[in-house]
């Protein structure tokens, strides 16, 4: 089957083949043609299957060009509706559909002034939406399709009252299209209460999971997995990487852990601020970070096509969550590798998965710290070829003739990369234990009550002082005050460069701890 067989007007078949669709995916092909004929639809398929240009294509057949929106999109986060929008309006380029993306976190006045100058279709987030209901910002009237998208990931973020409100405000008649990667009871309640007679499309997660994503799992103890997750990242040297934890305090520290030993790491979850989150998505997307290690609910809407590993740091709570994760990688038809680490007792429970995923879950041995260096040993080689297929090492050669006149042109060699990369050893995450000599400790005037992190302290204080990680030591946030170990022969910088910064909102004084406050 290809597109044409669609009867697709010459406009969006121009799109469509300048977008690279070369075929339609299992979703695609049975959701399109049922689409077209107006059919209500409750479609149940995972991530990265195809599904926005298998509800995207449709309405931009059927657009048409009026004050009022024809279509409207319900996503669970601005991700979504900004990556939506994006692709129904790269769809639409040559039928000039006008596709709005709202969501908070942005000017409300803006979004107001776009829908006063006309709208074709709004994808948007709930809350947001609402919003504009109540300020009578927007006009629901001609609505004649309705797309609820990740309906089961806006059931768990609470949006179920604020959807049946934005149904509620939508003529009768009209197409309803449902997509969930789950149907819980509540979204089932959804489809019975606001949609007519709806055609049931099911996509076979195996067929969306195994031919791209190889999945391995490897036994380790609980305290262990910090020390796991390192040396696989040093073996498999993945392009781009997520790691994914239970609880934002669990990403917090594994995050930090991460940056301590070296790895180009950063955090992502719930607490972040729309702002925040912008800027660690943009160094992600960009290859400015390498490892992003976040919770479920704030990976939702991911769409980077370069993650080649997904790291499970604990096993999904359920196997619809597993499929999720994992669908992170192998995007656009790339491959991919999905790590999961398991603790013995969570065997029951990896079989369930296994079983309900339909999918195979291989064990495998964890790397040994040989392997890490040979690992390690093969990246730096492979470094030295570059520099020397590019010429960039030409400035030396007089500083190699010299040497060897008195070294071997090893030893000359292998000095230089110990001077570049150290001694070639496994990272392994160092519990502080301090005071210890030769280090201060400094009072910093911000706390628990203001909501600070030790991550927060970590990265702020690394990228201020303008020193590594590894060197900020042990740190105890209280409730209205915050201690840091700190070598002393560094102590002079950090408290130069962060004393008066701004942090949480809050400007912070720091000092070296006199006696009495450390009591």
């Amino acid at each position: 089957m290809n597109f044409e067989d669609f009867s697709l007007t010459k406009e969006t078949l121009k799109s469509i083949a300048e977008i690279g669709f070369e075929e339609p995916t299992p979703i695609q092909a049975d959701t399109i043609p049922l689409i077209l004929e107006g059919k209500d639809i409750v479609g149940q398929a995972q991530t990265g299957t195809g599904k926005t240009a298998a509800f995207g294509i449709p309405i931009v057949e059927r657009s048409r060009k009026g004050k009022n929106p024809f279509a409207i999109i319900l996503e669970p986060t601005r991700e979504l509706a900004v990556q939506v929008a994006q692709e129904i309006n790269r769809i639409g380029k040559y039928k000039k559909a006008n596709v709005l993306p709202v969501y908070g976190g942005k000017s409300i006045e803006t979004q107001i002034k776009a829908l006063k100058r006309g709208v074709d279709v709004v994808v948007g987030t709930p809350g947001r939406l609402i919003d504009h209901i109540n300020r009578k910002t927007i006009s629901l009237a001609d609505i004649s399709v309705v797309v609820l998208d990740e309906a089961d990931e806006m059931l768990n973020m609470g949006f179920i009252e604020d959807i049946e409100t934005i149904l509620k405000n939508i003529p009768g008649e009209r197409q309803t299209l449902l997509f969930s990667a789950t149907m819980p009871q509540p979204i089932m309640n959804i489809a019975k209460r606001y949609m007519k007679s709806p055609e049931k499309v099911r996509i076979n997660t195996k067929g969306v999971i195994i031919p791209k994503i190889k999945q391995v799992f490897y036994e380790v103890k609980e305290g262990d997995k910090i020390h796991a997750l390192s040396r696989l990242l040093d073996v498999e040297d993945p392009e781009l990487a997520i790691v994914f934890c239970h609880t934002k305090r669990e990403v917090d520290e594994v995050s930090m852990k991460l940056q301590q030993m070296g790895y180009n790491a950063n955090s992502l979850h719930g607490d972040f601020t729309q702002a925040r989150r912008d800027e660690v998505m943009h160094k992600f997307k960009n290859g400015l970070l390498d490892v992003l290690v976040a919770t479920d609910v704030a990976a939702r809407g991911l769409d980077i096509q370069n993650v080649t590993h997904v790291f499970n740091y604990n096993i999904p709570q359920n196997p619809e969550s597993y499929v999720h994760r994992i669908g992170r990688t192998g995007r656009a038809g790339k491959s991919g590798m999905a790590i999961t680490l398991v603790t013995p007792r969570e065997y029951r429970h990896l079989r369930l998965i296994e079983k309900t995923a339909q999918t195979v879950i291989g064990k495998k041995k964890l790397p040994s710290s040989q392997d890490v260096i040979r690992a390690k040993e093969k990246n730096i080689a492979k470094d030295m070829a570059e520099i020397i297929s590019t010429e960039k090492h030409a400035g030396y050669a007089h500083i190699i003739k010299e040497l060897a006149e008195t070294h071997s042109s090893s030893d000359i060699a292998a000095a230089a990369l110990y001077a570049a990369y150290g001694e070639v050893k496994e990272s392994r995450p160092e519990e502080q234990h301090y005071e210890k000599a030769g280090t201060v400790r400094l009072f910093m005037t911000i706390g628990r009550k203001d909501k600070i992190k030790v991550a927060d302290i970590v990265k702020s204080i690394a990228s201020e002082a303008n020193i590594p990680y590894s060197k900020i030591g042990n740190i105890d946030v209280l409730d209205k005050f915050t201690f840091v170990e700190i070598p002393e022969d560094l102590a002079d910088r950090v408290v130069r460069s962060v004393d008066d910064m701004v942090m949480k909102g809050k400007k912070v004084k720091v000092q070296q701890a006199r006696e009495r406050d450390r009591k």
